[in-house]
């Protein structure tokens, strides 16, 4: 596993890049054409023209590192984040998947988006996960077992960040 269970972020430039460089050569990418810091303990992925070889690199808090693969058969994803784009930004997981070889990293979103506070309560999710917590629930009692009301019953109106009074 390349990093830690950290939240780290990962950076995938999206232009084929000579797999010949090494350390030097991708902290210089990374420093000028991403205008980012290497050393910042995110990571950095690129992709060959061929598409056969990736390489990653990342600080671990003592060194630079560098991670390497290359495939046998098949190609890696095509890395796309679109015309004006060279950079594109994928979580640990999606990461994993692009090097275990999963074809929809960089296509379609294969991680949930990041949630904030503000989002939650923005759409009264607290409250719902409040009433969720405290083991409220509209079902009648005479109803039989796994059996629930329509999906709008099953949590009270929300006005605001507070359940409204029933």
């Amino acid at each position: 596993m390349i990093g830690s269970t950290r939240s780290v972020r990962v950076f995938a430039y999206t232009v084929a890049t000579d797999m010949r460089k090494g350390m030097d050569g991708l902290y210089g990418l990374v420093t000028g054409l991403l205008a980012k810091d290497p050393l910042s303990g995110d990571l950095f992925l690129f992709v060959s023209r061929d598409r056969k070889r990736a390489k990653v690199l990342l600080w671990d808090g003592t060194g630079l590192c560098l991670y390497a693969k290359r495939l046998e058969r098949g190609q890696f994803a095509k890395l796309w984040a679109g015309e004006e784009e060279s950079t594109l930004e994928l979580t640990m997981s999606e990461m994993a998947l692009f090097l275990e070889g999963s074809r929809l990293v960089g296509k379609v979103a294969v991680s949930p988006q990041k949630l904030c506070i503000k989002c939650l309560t923005d759409h009264g999710m607290i409250a719902r996960i409040a009433h969720a917590e405290a083991g409220e629930h509209s079902r009648s009692r005479n109803a039989p077992a796994g059996s629930h009301p329509p999906r709008e019953d099953r949590h009270p109106p929300v006005q605001g960040n507070r359940p409204a009074e029933s």
